[in-house]
């Protein structure tokens, strides 16, 4: 069943990648910056970083890390910044000294910050200062014992890097008060670091590279093994399908997802690091008159987004007087795009979006849609270059084409495991490697794969993984709250909404009073703004809420 799409479909896509290509993520980007040392690598609010500096700087972090810090090989080094150019700097760094990237999101409550610190025993955190009083709550019950603190304006010069961090610090109050003792600046850091002899590290492909940390069922995130096998294969698998459209030292690529998000991550910062694009840095994407501004600053080849994005662009007219006439490639991903999205891109921009499907725990690309489709199809594509897909039924049994069951997937991708989490490791990958992705879909006789439906509990909100287990743990714990379920429903803006179900314990509960708690313990795209209260929940003959009815009811 695997391999008719490749009969089908696309003859001129290798079927297998070269594994051996690399030894690590660190490889790929030393070759770039050796073959684009004078090219643009990042720009970010004006300032340019090229290959040569990403070279040089990432290996003064990694020479701190290694000879001030002295922190053994293997040590998870957690990195909590939105898109600024510290961020590649850092996570390159990370790499090359031979250690383990923890990527966190820096809008983390301190109770998520804190878990994800203490699960993946982190003991050095690179923080841009806006987020640091955050970081400062759960410092004493984590392992940290290193923190080293970035800031906006470093990077940009003393005279205009002061003007900007004074602006960010006393005029628009954007760095809460903080108190860290004993804590570096990033810059020092790098410069204490290049008055070190840093000593190469040795990296194979089974060496882990990241802890990409995932929702996860029983309210906890786990933390995904991504060794720098899984992650090169991806890179590679994404390469050989866009290669037809890449013109290798001549992109550039958007970077408005957040790098520490997985999709971003491997696609964005990786697979157009291997390819000498030059990626404009997004910081703060939810400023769309700025965003937009970007856009028309640069002449832009590849634009990555997902449906909320996409949607949220073409709300604004400004967006219709960007000049695309330099565009090549719109990639969708993190999220289905609705077909009035898709239909309205396309108006607009003249390209059609090129949607993929893939999960944390597969570095995360799987499948991806032909670069020549024209319409929007509501599929998923193919599968990629030395990928497996199975359809199984709830026995376990291989279905054939046009039937619906659970996608399995095997390939180089597939993660190692979930850190310090054998058990659910072999809930999700068996004894001959294939993971289950939990989602329903059916494939044609082509070989292409259409989603029918997502994990029974599993809610996309914007891309971002939320499963209900924790929200409604975390509004248990309201004093006034007797019972509560939570369920995701359709949202034109997010793809899918929280909708809570509570049973009141105390009738002066409202909604406003639950929503402000759930701002106060989880992220914003967790926070539920559709409260229904009820009497009682309906429930299953051994006392279980039983969502399923309630999802149908919605």
């Amino acid at each position: 069943m695997e391999k008719i799409w490749l009969k089908n479909y696309a003859p001129d896509i290798a079927h297998e990648i070269d594994l051996t290509q690399y030894q690590s993520v660190v490889d790929i980007v030393r070759q770039s910056v050796a073959r684009y040392a004078d090219r643009t690598a990042f720009i970010n609010m004006g300032k340019t970083l090229s290959y040569g500096e990403l070279g040089k700087l990432s290996t003064d972090f990694a020479s701190y890390l290694q000879n001030v810090l002295k922190l053994p090989r293997g040590s998870r080094v957690a990195i909590m910044m939105p898109n600024v150019l510290q961020y590649p700097i850092a996570v390159f760094g990370i790499l090359q000294a031979g250690m383990v990237a923890v990527n966190t999101n820096p809008l983390y409550t301190p109770r998520e910050l804190e878990h994800q610190l203490k699960d993946s025993g982190a003991t050095a955190i690179v923080v841009l200062e806006n987020f640091a009083n955050t970081l400062e709550l759960v410092l004493p019950n984590t392992q940290i014992q290193h923190v080293i603190i970035a800031n906006i304006g470093e990077m940009f010069g003393s005279l205009k890097g002061s003007l900007m961090n004074f602006v960010l610090r006393k005029i628009k109050k954007m760095v809460p008060d903080y108190r860290i003792n004993g804590a570096v600046a990033f810059k020092k850091a790098l410069a204490l670091g290049a008055q070190q002899n840093f000593q190469a590290v040795s990296l194979t492909r089974d060496d882990l590279a990241f802890l990409q940390y995932t929702g996860g069922t029983t309210g906890l995130a786990k933390g995904a093994m991504l060794t720098h096998g899984n992650i090169c294969a991806n890179i590679l698998q994404g390469s050989e399908w866009i290669k037809s459209l890449l013109e290798e030292g001549k992109e550039t690529v958007i970077a408005a997802l957040p790098l520490y998000h997985i999709l971003a991550l491997t696609i964005n910062l990786l697979l157009f690091i291997k390819a000498g694009a030059t990626a404009v840095l997004i910081t703060n994407p939810r400023d769309l008159d700025g965003f937009i501004k970007e856009l028309r600053k640069y002449p832009v080849t590849v634009f990555i987004g997902l449906n909320t994005l996409f949607r949220a662009m073409l709300s604004k007219p400004e967006f219709r007087q960007v000049d695309f006439s330099t565009w090549k490639l719109s990639f969708g991903g993190g999220m289905a795009t609705q077909e009035a999205v898709a239909k309205e891109w396309k108006q607009v921009v003249g390209l059609p979006i090129i949607d993929a499907y893939g999960l944390t725990e597969a570095s995360p690309g799987v499948c991806v849609n032909p670069l020549d489709n024209s319409e929007y199809t509501g599929g998923i594509g193919f599968p990629l270059p030395s990928t497996e897909v199975q359809l199984r039924d709830s026995t376990g049994k291989v279905l054939p084409v046009n039937e619906t069951g659970e996608l399995w997937v095997r390939g180089p991708q597939v993660m190692r495991g979930y850190w310090n989490k054998p058990e659910e490791t072999a809930k999700v990958i068996d004894q001959d490697g294939w993971l289950d992705t939990g989602d329903i879909a059916v494939m044609d006789e082509t070989g292409q794969l259409k989603l029918v439906d997502r994990k029974k509990d599993l809610i996309v909100v914007s891309g971002f993984n939320v499963y209900p287990n924790e929200i409604e743990d975390v509004v248990a714990h309201h004093p006034k709250v007797q019972e509560v379920a939570c369920i995701g429903v359709k949202s034109e803006k997010t793809g899918e909404a929280l909708k809570l179900f509570v049973v009141k314990r105390d009738e002066s509960l409202d909604a406003e009073e639950l929503i402000a708690y759930c701002r106060s313990q989880l992220t914003g795209y967790k926070v539920p703004r559709d409260i229904e209260f009820r009497d009682e929940l309906p429930k299953s003959n051994v006392g279980k809420i039983l969502r399923r009815e309630l999802r149908d009811n919605a």
